[in-house]
């Protein structure tokens, strides 16, 4: 049997959605796991990149050539679904890659190019080769389509179908949903997922490395730093010592931070700036976004725990999504005083929903890694955490 007779209309695969004891044990409430670890190319950017190549396909046939700036694991969505739909794929890839990640990328038959040091810099190597070889391309009529990571409606819309999937799955209306964000693509996708089903009220918790946090300095220069629900843009001014340069983009009516250096392990987590639609719907979603951020060294730590209970290996950017599973003391701070308020029993009744979003960066000599820089940490007895803010610090579980 060929890949081809087993592929639906949609290239993904529809993931389970597993109750975990251990993580609801720990917090005192119904704990689900979204496992979009077991999409074709191990991780959720399988569904929106599969979508957006198949419509590349059916509108420019079957020799288009897809190309692609990632930092892993877009660019294995891409080169995935490129073998399934047999065309051409191109990787651009930061220098800085793994050898591993790029030999996933050579094995589904993709070319790779390595180039800059972040994935903006990356992008925009691909983006000056797309434009300076226009003419040869034209000359040779090769039509090449330039698949984007996270910032496209078409990504969004094609990573929404989890939450379609998750109102099958899941037993009753969840009371917050938790996803870790890089550039936005997936939570992009959570958010138009949301208003399909009717879950726009549904509090979505977006989780960040301090250092790799785009996403949440855009919402807090957007909302004077969380303090107002209404968006205010700023001015583009920001002090001498800020981590970010900030963009006013008129098309949105929005400001969008540019980090200036990305200091995080997650490399997944790697974008220097949200995709702007995305931070717009954030904004101006009713249920909100509620914004953390944790150091690279607890989500090494909750990696491990994750690991030992349920037996799957993640990389930090999705372990970082996990980490309120692993801290209660962090879970309560998030969802806040009514949450917090609820007694035991009334507790047992929520429903909280973990988006496993997956990837391939990750190793078990990476995991022995992560453990010698957790234990190193252990001097200190808590770990320094941001919430939509303010700064606190939580004892160490």
């Amino acid at each position: 049997m060929t890949i081809k007779t087993v592929q639906s209309e949609n290239l993904w695969t529809e993931t389970p959605l597993v109750y975990s004891s251990h993580i609801s044990d720990i917090i005192g409430c119904s704990a689900y796991l979204k496992l979009e670890n077991l999409q074709p190319s191990q991780s959720f950017k399988y569904r929106g990149i599969s979508k957006f190549a198949q419509q590349c396909k059916d509108k420019h046939g079957p020799s288009v050539h897809l190309m692609i700036a990632s930092g892993g694991n877009a660019g294995l969505a891409a080169a995935v679904v490129a073998r399934v739909l047999e065309v051409k794929c191109t990787v651009f890839l930061p220098t800085n890659v793994s050898i591993d990640t790029q030999q996933a990328l050579r094995k589904h038959g993709a070319e790779i190019v390595t180039i800059g040091e972040f994935y903006s810099q990356t992008l925009a190597a691909l983006q000056d080769a797309h434009r300076l070889t226009r003419h040869l391309r034209q000359a040779k009529r090769i039509l090449v389509s330039l698949v984007p990571a996270y910032d496209s409606p078409v990504l969004w819309d094609g990573h929404s179908s989890m939450m379609t999937e998750m109102k099958r799955q899941l037993p009753r209306k969840p009371d917050a949903i938790f996803c870790s964000v890089g550039g936005g693509g997936l939570i992009g996708g959570i958010m138009q997922g949301c208003k399909k089903v009717g879950w726009d009220e549904v509090p979505v918790v977006a989780l960040e490395t301090t250092g790799s946090n785009c996403f949440y300095n855009a919402i807090a220069i957007n909302t004077r730093n969380f303090t107002s629900k209404v968006p205010i843009v700023p001015s583009i001014e920001v002090e001498d010592n800020s981590p970010y340069t900030v963009e006013i983009l008129e098309e949105y009516n929005i400001a969008i931070p540019h980090m200036k250096a990305l200091r995080s392990r997650a490399a997944s987590l790697g974008a220097t700036s949200p995709a702007p639609g995305v931070v717009r719907m954030a904004v101006d979603r009713p249920g909100g976004i509620k914004c953390a951020c944790i150091p690279d060294e607890m989500a090494m730590h909750t990696a491990r725990l994750f690991g030992d209970d349920h037996k799957i290996l993640t990389e930090l950017a999705c372990s970082t999504t996990l980490t309120p599973g692993y801290n209660r003391e962090f879970l309560l701070r998030i969802l806040g005083p009514t949450f917090s308020a609820l007694s035991p029993e009334e507790r047992k009744e929520k429903c909280l929903v973990f988006v496993v979003c997956g990837g391939v960066k990750i190793s078990f000599e990476e995991m022995m890694e992560f453990e010698e820089i957790v234990a190193a940490a252990q001097v200190q007895s808590y770990w320094s955490v941001q919430i939509d803010g303010e700064e606190t610090q939580l004892p160490k579980q």
